[in-house]
């Protein structure tokens, strides 16, 4: 674990949670592997039965807002999901070893969360508007309807 940062967990929190690609290189800069990652999360969720509140896919890093694994630890499945994309993408290192986990305790800092993460793409120029970006969970919170990955919001 690295030095000084503590992971609360079986807290029933939701999680906010960051990982890079390997060095901060632009694995999934390209919609085919961006497809990708959102087919591993759709596939892990199912797997480990945790929730997704929100996601975005940046071309070197991904952010998401999820429930924990009744299970197992929420690392566990993190681990599943990074392990799916580095086979099927077929490179590795793909991913930096370690995660950025930040507890979400209350429904103002969930909103908080999801804005910065469905303004991600904004701020990096890929974008105009939030919901213009197909890799996130934007779309979902402005019409409703479902896209690769199933949002559950009334958590």
């Amino acid at each position: 674990m690295v030095w000084g940062l503590e992971r609360y967990q079986e807290a029933r929190h939701l999680h906010f949670v960051t990982f890079s690609c390997y060095q901060r290189l632009a694995y999934l800069k390209t919609p085919r592997l961006r497809d990708l990652f959102e087919a591993a999360l759709e596939q892990t969720k199912s797997r480990h039965s945790f929730h997704v509140m929100g996601y975005v896919v940046m071309p070197e890093h991904v952010h998401l807002l999820l429930s924990e694994p009744p299970k197992e630890a929420l690392a566990v499945a993190l681990q599943s999901l990074k392990l799916y994309v580095v086979k099927r993408a077929r490179r590795a290192p793909f991913w930096q070893p370690r995660y950025y986990d930040f507890n979400v305790f209350s429904a103002a800092k969930q909103m908080e969360k999801l804005n910065y993460m469905h303004w991600n793409p904004v701020k990096r120029g890929l974008v105009e508007n939030p919901e213009d970006w197909r890799w996130s969970s934007c779309s979902y919170y402005k019409t409703g309807a479902q896209g690769a990955v199933t949002i559950e919001s009334g958590l």
